[in-house]
């Protein structure tokens, strides 16, 4: 994993704990056949390419409210 790209990362999602979560999901999929939203002429690990796309702003997440964790 390359430094550049996790530090350019935390700049859009600060919370460590968070990214970890939406870095993991986002690999989980790579890894299942889905196709990168980010271009490269190398060759990069899922992880770093997940990274990539939260910084340039092709993935975000949304945190579930109170009442839908209720519902849970």
């Amino acid at each position: 994993m390359r430094d550049d790209y996790l530090k350019n990362a935390l700049k859009v999602i600060d919370d460590p704990n968070i990214l970890v979560n939406v870095i993991s999901r986002r690999v989980k999929q790579l890894r299942r056949g889905s196709r990168p939203l980010v271009e490269s002429l190398e060759k990069h690990s899922p992880e770093d390419i997940a990274l990539r796309e939260v910084a340039e702003g092709k993935i975000s997440y949304v945190l579930a409210t109170p009442e839908e964790l209720a519902l849970l």
